[in-house]
């Protein structure tokens, strides 16, 4: 089984003014950490909203001229036995690049496997069987029956 993880990290930033700003640092230093041996997880921005109204917040917290950017960072695991095993995976890949940084499986999604659902059409089809080189002399060839008509 593959799934599709995504993992929302808490990245610090430091020396900024707008949310815009800390957003694009944040990105930047976050890829800087994963290349070039995790260049395969994808960055986004994080979505954030107020507990109590649901509101929809900026994806980056400032104070003081540093800032807390919340990204979401989406990766697939491959061959898995459960979610929970592709969740784990995740954090510990992602994790060893990105210390000091929290992270949280937000979204595990399971994808279906194309290889067997073509396996399943092609065996459907005649056209697509395993064919001997022997068969196919056999084909050229009439039936006898055929021949005695």
């Amino acid at each position: 089984m593959n799934c599709r993880v995504v993992v929302e990290a808490a990245v610090p930033v430091y020396d900024v003014e707008t949310p815009d700003e800390a957003v694009r640092i944040a990105i930047s230093k976050t890829g800087e950490m994963l290349n070039p041996d995790l260049n395969y997880v994808e960055i986004n921005m994080g979505e954030r909203s107020c507990p109590h109204c649901g509101e929809q917040l900026e994806p980056a917290f400032i104070a003081a001229d540093e800032s807390l950017v919340a990204l979401e960072l989406e990766m697939t695991v491959f061959n898995v036995e459960r979610e929970e095993h592709a969740s784990r995976i995740a954090r510990k890949e992602i994790g060893q690049c990105l210390e000091n940084i929290p992270l949280e499986v937000i979204e595990i999604e399971v994808l279906e496997e194309e290889e067997d659902e073509d396996a399943e059409q092609d065996s459907d089809s005649p056209a697509d069987e395993d064919v001997d080189p022997d068969d196919d002399e056999e084909e050229v060839l009439p039936e006898f029956e055929d021949l005695i008509e």
